[in-house]
Parts: structure tokens; sequence; C-alpha cells
């Protein structure tokens, strides 16, 4: 605990919210050590916030004068303003930027020269400690400051280590990814409703289908096409909904709408 010091959140939504009880449980903080800045406006977050124990305020200065580790995880439009505004104290402190679209060169131009920036893309899974995050490392940041967002990141799921022009496809995979499969998800269940299986049990069903094979894809390590003809009997019932959904550009939609979210995310970068 001592390595990674208090840690403070500049912005209190749901990810942060994630992140802090992700933090606590994984016994990597006490709520004790975690300070937030919440928007008055936003009262559920400053409740919620509240409610894990650890100090929340609606003002900035004091997150970053109190923490050794800034998460900047407000809206991307209002980074900008909220880094100014703490610029004069935020000298050699770590800060890691959840906000989606903004640039390693944004962040470290809008912070002192001494501060360190790691520059992260987490997603909604987080909620449930099923997260998929990977970090860019910024110009100052060093390998402990790597170490302590790695060991922090996964205890709300999966990370690792990327270069920073691989995030714009990374968002529209595993960023944007839970949105496809929640509507392949409703999609199975609706299938399986028009057959007669009742709507709670289908999106029980539907539901452990995706997360027992996607377990099964990332822990065997056997290649999914291999798994996919594991499953597909000859002339069987599985074949025949593969050939539906070959014949209706499965492959070619969710594989367009990876390229079509990354061009979106390049959009909003500005790359």
């Amino acid at each position: 605990m001592s390595a990674i010091g208090r840690i403070g959140f500049l912005g209190g939504g749901k990810i942060a919210q994630a992140m802090a009880k992700g933090f606590i449980a994984g016994g990597l903080t006490k709520a004790s050590n975690i300070i937030a800045s919440v928007h008055p406006s936003d009262k559920v977050s400053f409740e919620s916030f509240k409610s894990l124990g650890a100090e929340t305020i609606t003002e900035n200065s004091p997150v970053v004068k109190g923490s050794d580790v800034i998460f900047i995880s407000v809206k991307p439009a209002v980074v900008p303003s909220v880094l100014e505004g703490v610029k004069e104290i935020s000298a050699n402190k770590l800060f890691i930027s959840v906000a989606m679209g903004i640039t390693l060169n944004t962040l470290e131009g809008n912070l002192p020269e001494t501060s360190r920036v790691i520059r992260v893309m987490p997603n909604t899974p987080a909620l449930v400690k099923a997260g998929c995050s990977v970090f860019v490392r910024g110009a100052k940041a060093n390998d402990s400051d790597a170490n302590i967002t790695q060991k922090l990141l996964e205890s709300i799921g999966t990370c690792e280590e990327v270069t920073e022009n691989l995030l714009d496809p990374i968002t529209a995979l595993s960023g944007s990814g839970p949105a496809y499969v929640f509507v392949m998800i409703e999609a199975l269940a609706d299938g399986a409703v028009r057959m007669g299986i009742p709507r709670d049990m289908a999106y029980r069903l539907a539901s452990q289908t995706v997360l027992g094979s996607g377990q099964l894809v990332r822990d065997s390590k056997v290649h999914p096409g291999q798994l996919k003809d594991d499953v597909c009997s000859p002339a069987g019932s599985t074949a025949a909904g593969l050939k539906y959904l070959e014949n209706n550009g499965f492959r070619a939609s969710v594989a367009g709408a990876v390229e079509a979210a990354t061009s979106r995310c390049k959009e909003i970068s500005g790359n």
C-alpha cells in the first residue's frame, strides 16, 4: 500500500467508482486513502462515492494536493479546463487519465513538465471486476508508474501496456465491444423467446453462454475457429445456424462495426 500512496479521483462517475471499489476489495488501499471530487450537481455520484467510505468533496485542488496518484475521470470535454485549474499544484504527481480521446500530448500540455502521465482505456465490465484495460506511458512516466498502474487496473480485470497508436482501435474493440455483445445477447434471447423459452430464462442462458464462450477462448488458448468447429456437427443444428449468420453478413457486420468505431475515435481524438 505504501508504494501506491493516497489515490485521488478528479470526477466520480461509474468507472471511477468501479475502480475505487476494485482497489479497496483487492487490498491495494483503504477507503480512507481515497479522495474524490464530484461535480456539485451530480448528487447520485457524490453519494455513491461517499458510501464507499472515501472522502468525497466538490473541489479539485484538495484532491491533487492530497494524493500521490490522481485519476482523471471527468468528461473528456472538460479535461483541459480541469487540468488548467490544478496545474500549479500538479508538479511531480502521477496522473492516470481514463478520459476517452484525450491524447498524451493534450494531457502533458496542460500539466507541468515534471508531472508523469499515463493514459488508460478501461471498459464498463470493470463494474463487475471483469474489465479489459490497456495503458500507455507518457514521456516522463517510469517503470514504477507503469507497475502501479498495472497493479491497480488488474484489481478490476485484465490489463496490458500498449502504444498510443493502438488506442483508437482498442477503444473500438474492447471499449465499444461490450455494446456489440449486449446487442448479441439481446438478439439471442429474442430468438429463444420466439422459440418458446421464457424471457428471463433466455437472458440468463444467453448471457452465460457468451460469458462461458469468452472464458473458453481466453483460458484454453485454442483458436476460436477450432472451438467453433468442435461445436459444429455435420448437418447439425449449429451448422444450420452458422449458415444463416454467414448468409446475413454476421462476420462482416461485426468487423465493420469495429472499423466504423475506430474511424469515429480518430475523428474525436483528431488523429
